[in-house]
């Protein structure tokens, strides 16, 4: 595994501390506090880029800071680009123009530098727009080399372990990031619009639940008792439909101590609402039409490229119950058990024990193996067997299964919904089934009496959502890995 001291020469670093010695003993603060910034790249190039070319604007001074990115000395003279926030400019500078300290600073600085410049805009005889420099500080003297051609960082482990060389480097990058907080941004304005309450739960929780996943564990000291990370915030924010708020969503991290792959992370963002008086049906269309209207107003269509390939958002999606998508893909009777049983041996990756699994359990993993990888076009996989959803509703038409969907797209899971289990004996009863499992299965969702409390007190019909924040983020901005739209991916740490 490569480390960032790997790519660069120990001669670069010295030189760069040299520098930094230098200027402090001309007098220079290489650290000053604040510098008084009146314009950003953009704006200037917004306001200015009509300008013809030798066009000057002597008559007012901007005040920009930035990232030091190329510098072409010449002679007396020196094209230099800064970035920031907002983009970045060419600035040009006459030596002999600047005052002796500027000067010196000048001489002093380094690729990846942060400085400050004053100066007015023109632009050059090619055409391109420039700061005219009369002005110049530097505010922050690095010592570390920048990555070199400033074209990306290739070594991937560098690029997420170090995300700040990533960002600087790569606008591409960078921007993904730009358009992840923007998403949020707009599912949260779609549920506001439709007068729901953003909340927050629990992190740390005296019992997990919501879903079926391993916790992470921690002691706390003073009360002498062991918490979990939250997998799902799933279980309070019913209790807050109980408590007579009728809609609540939160957008927050949820945990969960599991593999990690170019679709999962053990750290990641989940949107769960619920609504009071709806179910899945209800749930169904307003999930399509979030994910459709998000899309449209980042990409401006409901039409999205991911990895080469078109995925259509637009209203309505397909819908597919498990039991046909069985049918239809692995070409077997779903309630035969023996050909259940042959298929798993057949196609299984590991080893399962079949006998120690119910039926419902081997439908979803015969649907998991053979439908999930056709179902690229955005498709709600609908009516779950029940064993697998001790905290959904039986199916109004079939009592072996519930009232549940996932919807698919790209051949990702992006999210979760039920008709919620309002009916307290049933709840109770489903969740003594997954207590009883939890010897052979530590997914199984633990007893809860707290919640159980709240169920007893009275929930009203409810339907509850849950959305995969980062796998909605990757097919709008089209990057492959979980690891490209998280900013700090979680990763063994680096002991090189």
């Amino acid at each position: 595994m490569s480390s960032i001291s790997d790519i660069h020469d120990n001669p670069i670093k010295a030189e760069k501390r040299r520098k930094l010695h230098a200027l402090r003993e001309k007098g220079i603060n290489p650290y000053p506090y604040s510098f008084d910034v009146t314009a950003k790249t953009e704006d200037l190039v917004k306001d200015f880029s009509s300008l013809n070319a030798g066009d000057k604007k002597t008559e007012t001074q901007f005040r920009i800071a930035g990232r030091l990115m190329t510098l072409r000395m010449m002679g007396k003279a020196s094209f230099f680009n800064i970035q920031d926030n907002t983009g970045s400019l060419q600035c040009y500078v006459k030596i002999e123009e600047l005052s002796e300290m500027d000067r010196i600073a000048f001489d002093l600085i380094d690729l990846g530098d942060i400085v400050g410049l004053e100066g007015y805009i023109f632009k050059s005889q090619k055409g391109e727009l420039s700061l005219y420099i009369k002005k110049f500080q530097i505010l922050t003297k690095t010592l570390e080399p920048l990555p070199e051609k400033f074209h990306g960082i290739q070594d991937i482990e560098i690029k997420y372990r170090h995300r700040h060389l990533d960002l600087i480097s790569d606008p591409e990058s960078k921007q993904v990031f730009v358009t992840r907080g923007k998403i949020i941004k707009a599912i949260k304005k779609f549920l506001d619009d439709r007068g729901f309450m953003e909340v927050e739960t629990p992190v740390l929780q005296p019992i997990y639940g919501g879903a079926a996943a391993s916790p992470f564990t921690t002691h706390h000291n003073a009360l002498d008792m062991k918490l979990y990370m939250k997998i799902s915030p799933e279980l309070y924010l019913k209790r807050l439909i109980v408590g007579g708020f009728d809609k609540v969503y939160e957008v927050g991290k949820n945990f969960r101590n599991e593999g990690i792959d170019r679709s999962h992370n053990p750290e990641f963002t989940m949107l769960e609402f619920y609504e009071a008086y709806t179910d899945y049906n209800y749930q169904m269309t307003q999930f399509e039409e979030l994910v459709s209207s998000v899309a449209q107003e980042i990409t401006g269509s409901m039409k999205v490229m991911y990895q080469d390939k078109e995925v259509d958002f637009t209203p309505p999606w397909r819908r597919l119950t498990v039991m046909d998508g069985i049918k239809e893909f692995a070409k077997i009777d779903p309630e035969d058990g023996h050909a259940l049983d042959q298929y798993l041996k057949q196609h299984s990756d590991k080893p399962l024990k079949l006998d120690l699994i119910s039926k419902g359990e081997k439908q979803m993993k015969v649907f998991e193996i053979s439908a999930e990888p056709h179902l690229w076009q955005p498709t709600f996989v609908m009516d779950h067997p029940v064993e697998i959803s001790p905290l959904t509703k039986i199916h109004r038409e079939n009592k072996k299964l519930v009232e549940r969907f996932e919807p698919f797209a790209a051949c990702m899971e992006i999210g979760n919904s039920y008709s919620e289990l309002n009916d307290p004996e049933e709840q109770r009863s489903r969740l003594k089934d997954q207590e009883s499992k939890r010897n052979v299965d530590d997914e199984a969702h633990p007893m809860d009496e707290d919640f159980l409390h709240a169920i007893e007190t009275g929930m009203p019909p409810t339907g509850g959502v849950g959305i995969g924040i980062e796998r909605v983020v990757m097919i709008l901005t089209n990057r492959p890995s979980i690891r490209d739209i998280i900013f700090f991916p979680t990763m063994k740490i680096n002991r090189s």
